[in-house]
């Protein structure tokens, strides 16, 4: 028997009280909860996100539902470290040291 992983995606799902925390087990893995903003969010497997999602939105403590888009980005930096984007201007490139701030006295002069 050989192992096979199943991709798995996150829920945050926005709650008006804590009190049914509980209940959510039932629906994936709670991997972090906030107390102070009352959210939790969820491990749920890829194949079953849109019938958790349905299910979870009825439920009368839930107040919203988001899904993670972590799977939608691509993860490896490793090839693009200390490289430039392509597709970035020239002028932006250039642009990016520190910004001085001037007068209107300074730019009135710079002007003409």
């Amino acid at each position: 028997m050989a192992f096979t992983m199943t991709p798995r995606q996150g829920l945050v799902v926005w709650v008006y009280s804590l009190k049914q925390l509980r209940q959510l087990r039932r629906y994936g893995t709670i991997y972090y909860t906030s107390r102070r903003l009352k959210y939790v969010y969820l491990y749920v497997d890829q194949a079953m996100i849109p019938t958790v999602s349905e299910q979870v939105k009825k439920l009368h403590f839930v107040r919203r539902v988001e899904v993670s888009h972590r799977p939608e980005l691509d993860m490896n930096f490793g090839e693009r470290v200390g490289q430039l984007d392509k597709s970035e201007p020239a002028d932006v490139r250039e642009s990016a040291g520190p910004k001085i701030l001037l007068t209107s006295k300074e730019i009135l002069k710079k002007d003409s």
